[in-house]
């Protein structure tokens, strides 16, 4: 199934929007300058998009309560203008204009999580052209305060960040793939807005997507990237102190050019698997995974001639415990549905 989007869709996000229990999905499209809402019916299908104006050029997008009020809420980083956007959401699936709040240069992924235990929720934004990451933490009064800058290194280029807690100590780490330096970056978090101990891995050439899931069952986190230029993936096993082995990877095809990264269990045996847009040949590509670190030889699955999908999100958009995928397709300004039939 296709559902129209705005122009360019970027990247995904998923959440419940008007509190009905169904799944929903943000779209940002970098073309529009907006974001889409669509509304799910727990079917897999969804209503026509309703946009709300963002900056310029959003790229990444996320979604959290960050004004507590247990409505979920909307944050884009705007490419073009150097910030974030945060739409706070009303429960009925509508937000309000936008706030805006600056950052040091123009980005291309962000997160959320809460770094200092405080019960708000803080956004990390990669900031590829200065090589740092912008953590801003959240206050009472409805704002951010750019409070830190992490540096990635000289030419680092960091191009995808995600948040989870690497060595076990209930403190948010921060993990960078640096497209640059053909490495990752890992920050611990000392749970008062502060990080230390920063450690390098070598990676594929050029990665450009992160995520992370438990891929040996050992209660760890470890760590996927995508490799655009040598079109492979790399699996980091984490040590449950912060430090990681060295990569394994996994071919991902010819002229493939993996473009996005994402894990859950696709086929329901308890084992985390791994899919991927791969730009260069318009599919999505899985990995299944074995519970003990290794994986599947690719399986690829067309995406049409000149779709162009950029982002890969993961939920059960039909309430039948089997996770789907939804895929944003630049080419052609849509969202498609990808729904587990057996």
């Amino acid at each position: 199934m296709t559902f129209q989007t705005g122009s360019f869709p970027h990247c995904v996000a998923v959440g419940d929007f008007n509190n009905d229990t169904r799944l929903d999905v943000v779209v940002a499209n970098s073309g529009g300058n907006d974001v889409s809402v669509l509304l799910g019916y727990g079917n897999g299908s969804f209503q026509n998009q309703m946009t709300f104006p963002t900056g310029s050029k959003p790229y990444p997008v996320a979604v959290g309560d960050f004004n507590n009020d247990t409505r979920l809420d909307i944050v884009v980083a705007n490419n073009g203008d150097n910030n974030v956007s945060v739409l706070l959401g009303h429960g009925n699936g509508s937000f309000q204009n936008r706030m805006t709040f600056l950052i040091d240069s123009a980005s291309v992924s962000l997160a959320v999580g809460d770094f200092n235990n405080d019960t708000r929720l803080d956004i990390v934004v990669a900031n590829n052209v200065d090589d740092n990451v912008s953590v801003l933490l959240g206050f009472i009064i409805i704002g951010f305060m750019n409070q830190i800058a992490l540096t990635a290194g000289h030419g680092s280029r960091p191009q995808s960040v995600l948040i989870a807690d690497f060595n076990n100590d209930s403190r948010m780490d921060v993990a960078l793939a640096n497209s640059g330096s053909h490495t990752i970056t890992i920050f611990l978090g000392d749970g008062n807005y502060s990080f230390s101990n920063l450690a390098t891995y070598s990676a594929g050439s050029k990665p450009v997507s992160i995520a992370v899931g438990d891929f040996n069952n050992d209660g760890r986190s470890d760590i996927v990237v995508a490799n655009y230029d040598s079109e492979t993936i790399s699996i980091f096993l984490g040590c449950g102190n912060g430090s990681f082995s060295n990569q394994s990877t996994y071919s991902t095809g010819p002229a493939s050019y993996p473009y996005f990264v994402a894990v859950g269990d696709f086929n329901n045996d308890t084992a985390i698997d791994i899919v991927v847009i791969t730009q260069g040949t318009n599919n999505l590509g899985t990995f299944l995974g074995y519970d003990n670190g290794t994986f599947s030889n690719v399986t690829l699955m067309p995406m049409g001639y000149g779709s162009n999908p950029f982002c890969v999100l993961i939920g059960d958009f039909n309430d039948d415990r089997k996770l789907d995928f939804a895929v944003a397709n630049e080419g052609t300004d849509s969202l498609s549905m990808f729904l587990q039939t057996c």
